[in-house]
C-alpha cells in the first residue's frame, strides 16, 4: 500500500483569542504521513481549535504548525484549503445541491472537465458505499444522518487531498448507524493511507479509529500514544476517560 498523506508539526503551537486565555498552549507533536490520529478530550480542551490550525482556519499565536514541510502562514490559505478535506458533524452539505454536486465541488474548483467530475463522483459514492444510480441525483434532506455523513466523506476526498480532518463527524448518528459508519470510515481510511485528524470525545471511537490517540487537557497535550496504551497510562486525564469504560462494563 502506498502512502499519499503528508507530514504535520506542532512546534510550540499556541492559539489565543486577545485577552482570553489560550485555547491550545505549547502542542508540540508530529503526525506521520499516511497515520490517523485521533484528538480526545472533554468538551472545551481545544480539540477543534487545533484542528483549524491545521487547514489556517486559524493562525497560530506562538509557535508553528507546519503541514507538508511549510508553515501554514507560509501556505497560500486557498491552495492548503483544497488540499485538505474537511468533514464536521451534520457533513454540512449544501442543501440546495444534489449529491452529485456536493461530491464534485471541489474537483469543479481545481477545473476538471465535466466527465472527468461525474467519473470522479461515481467513484467517490461507491468507495463510501452508496450506489451512484441512487444516489447521486438525491438531495440531503432525502438521505439519512449515516447517508449524508457518507456523502460528505466522499466530498471530502473526491480530489484525492493529502491530508484529511474530520470533527466529530459521527457524533449526531444514532449509536447502531454510528457504529456502521465508524466500522466502514476505518476500513476506508486504512485503504486510502492519508493523513488522517479526527476529532472525537468519545473514547470508544479513539480506539476504534485512531494509530494514536493526542488526549488534550485544557489546550495541553496530556497524552500521546498508541489507543492500548492510553488505557495503562499514569496521567491523570487518561486514566479518567479509561474509567468511563469500566462504568460502561458495570452498568
Amino acid at each position: 500500500m502506498s502512502v499519499s498523506g503528508v507530514g504535520v508539526e506542532f512546534r510550540g503551537a499556541c492559539f489565543a483569542e486577545p485577552g482570553s486565555p489560550p485555547r491550545v498552549d505549547g502542542l508540540d507533536f508530529a503526525i506521520a504521513p499516511g497515520e490517523t490520529l485521533v484528538l480526545l478530550g472533554r468538551s472545551g480542551c481545544g480539540k477543534t481549535t487545533t484542528l483549524r490550525l491545521l487547514n489556517a482556519l486559524l493562525m497560530p499565536s506562538r509557535g508553528e504548525v507546519r503541514v507538508d514541510g511549510k508553515p501554514t502562514t507560509a501556505w497560500d490559505t486557498v491552495e492548503l484549503r483544497r488540499r485538505t478535506g474537511y468533514v464536521i458533524q451534520e457533513s454540512g452539505l449544501f442543501p440546495h445541491w444534489d449529491v452529485a454536486s456536493n461530491v464534485g465541488v471541489v474537483p469543479r474548483l481545481l477545473g476538471w472537465d465535466a466527465e472527468r467530475v461525474a467519473s470522479r463522483v461515481g467513484e467517490m459514492l461507491e468507495l463510501v458505499g452508496l450506489d451512484p444510480s441512487r444516489f447521486a441525483e438525491r438531495f440531503p434532506d432525502e438521505l439519512s444522518g449515516g447517508e449524508r455523513q457518507r456523502v460528505g466523506v466522499a466530498r471530502a476526498i473526491a480530489a484525492d487531498p493529502p491530508l484529511v480532518l474530520l470533527d466529530e463527524p459521527f457524533g449526531a448518528l444514532d449509536p447502531p448507524t454510528r457504529e456502521d459508519v465508524r466500522r466502514e470510515f476505518r476500513a476506508l481510511s486504512r485503504r486510502l493511507a492519508k493523513t488522517i485528524v479526527f476529532v472525537t470525545h468519545d473514547l470508544r471511537e479513539a480506539l476504534a479509529l485512531a494509530d494514536r490517540i493526542a488526549l488534550l487537557e485544557h489546550g495541553r497535550l496530556a497524552f500521546l500514544g498508541q489507543p492500548r496504551e492510553l488505557l495503562t497510562s499514569a496521567a491523570a486525564e487518561a486514566r479518567a476517560f479509561a474509567r468511563t469504560l469500566e462504568t460502561e462494563v458495570t452498568r
